[in-house]
Parts: C-alpha cells; sequence; structure tokens
C-alpha cells in the first residue's frame, strides 16, 4: 500500500471514530418510563382536552404557576399534567413521593376548589 492510501484511511477512522462513539445508543431509560407506560390513564387527560374558555385557561395557568414556583419539588412534579374544562381540574402525570402528590393536590384545591379537582397523579416506585 501506498502512503496516500494509508494516510486517508487513518485520517477516516480519526474522523469517524468519535462519531460511532457518539451514536452508540445506551441501555439507560429515563427514570419514570415504566411508571407512564403502565399509566395508560395518561392519554385520557392531554392538552387537546383544555378549553378554550378564558376561565380554564386561566385556572390552568394559576395552578401551574403555584406548582412550577414551589422548588422544594422535583422535575416530575412540575411536569404533571394540569386539564381544565369548564373549571373542573384534572391532574395526571408521574411524582416521586406521597409527598408531592399531596402538595400538588392541595395547591389545585386550593385554587379551583377542593370540589373541583380530581387527582389522578401516580407515585413513581421506588428504585
Amino acid at each position: 500500500m501506498n502512503k496516500p492510501i494509508i494516510s486517508a484511511l487513518l485520517l477516516s477512522s480519526m474522523l469517524a471514530g468519535p462519531y460511532v462513539i457518539a451514536q452508540t445508543p445506551t441501555s439507560d431509560a429515563p427514570d419514570n418510563a415504566k411508571s407512564n407506560k403502565a399509566d395508560t390513564s395518561n392519554a385520557a387527560a392531554t392538552a387537546d382536552t383544555q378549553s378554550n374558555k378564558a376561565a380554564d385557561i386561566d385556572l390552568t395557568k394559576r395552578i401551574r404557576q403555584s406548582v412550577v414556583a414551589d422548588k422544594s419539588l422535583s422535575t416530575y412534579a412540575h411536569n404533571v399534567k394540569i386539564v381544565t374544562n369548564n373549571g373542573r381540574v384534572t391532574l395526571k402525570g408521574v411524582v416521586r413521593s406521597e409527598d408531592e402528590k399531596s402538595a400538588i393536590e392541595m395547591k389545585a384545591a386550593d385554587i379551583a376548589g377542593k370540589d373541583k379537582v380530581t387527582s389522578d397523579l401516580k407515585v413513581a416506585p421506588g428504585k
């Protein structure tokens, strides 16, 4: 083999090596993937079932702001689904603990009224 071919092969392997390593899939799944898969009810309350009435949008916004403002809650808790339809609030998703579940339910009840909140929150199984 001549030197230009060897040089080209070396250069191409050096350039392609990091790409191959970066594209190797990992076997680590997101923490709550199993919980979300098991929670078939997650499909029921989605953003497209949210009412477009100004009062419903405002209610959802106020609850979301209250949840996100609580920095003691996990990212899971900050990302629960909050869907409001005709003044009735549905909470869905997976949280880290019973304490987080209770905290979110209380925040929603304080804003919307206890009798107008339906909680379908699930606690992620421990590791």
